[in-house]
């Protein structure tokens, strides 16, 4: 069985790693080094800047991730700035700003970046479009999954287990390119 570490402090994202990484005999275990997250234009860019200031302190395969919710009523925003957003005025506000817009779609987006050490990183992204709800539901997932509601289901992702949230999610499909180009690596 292989190691691969997830530079994250978020938990959610290790469990939904490590559930589509198992049947590849990978072994996910988070490694919190913290890194800054460059305000960028894209999440590509945030990723690579990432990846330069982790693989200076840490000589292990690694993954990180970063993701944001693209709002088209929103003219997509929160974006790049989604995790900021999230942590400043939260699923309550979304909602607000989204009180008399009648385009709720969105898009969530994810960029993996995975380096080994001493060679180029790989950088795959994945998207999930969908819809925001009008208020919160579900428990289970993290950040905006309580107010996002896939395209061909009927769940948000606060109401999915990991499984389910893995067969539609940004993140699993950007696991799935990620995996697509370790196999021909």
């Amino acid at each position: 069985m292989k190691t691969l570490y997830f530079i994250t402090s978020n938990k959610g994202k290790v469990r939904e790693a490590a559930d589509k990484l198992r049947p590849f005999d990978i072994t996910v275990v988070q490694k919190d080094l913290g890194y800054a997250e460059v305000q960028a234009d894209s999440l590509r860019e945030v990723a690579a800047q990432g990846v330069k200031e982790v693989q200076k302190r840490f000589d292990q395969p690694f993954m990180l991730e970063d993701s944001g919710i693209f709002i088209m009523g929103l003219k997509g925003f929160p974006g790049v700035y989604s995790k900021y957003v999230f942590f400043t005025i939260g699923l309550p506000g979304i909602l607000r700003l989204l009180e008399r817009e009648k385009n709720r779609s969105a898009v969530f987006q994810s960029v993996y970046a995975y380096c080994e050490p001493k060679r180029k990183p790989i950088i795959v992204s994945g998207e999930c479009p969908g819809v925001i709800t009008f208020d919160q539901r579900g428990k289970n997932g993290f950040g905006f999954d309580p107010i996002f509601i896939p395209i061909g289901a009927k769940k948000t992702f606060g109401e999915m287990t990991t499984k389910e949230k893995n067969q539609f999610s940004h993140r699993s499909k950007a696991l799935e390119n990620l995996i697509s180009k370790l196999k021909k690596f």
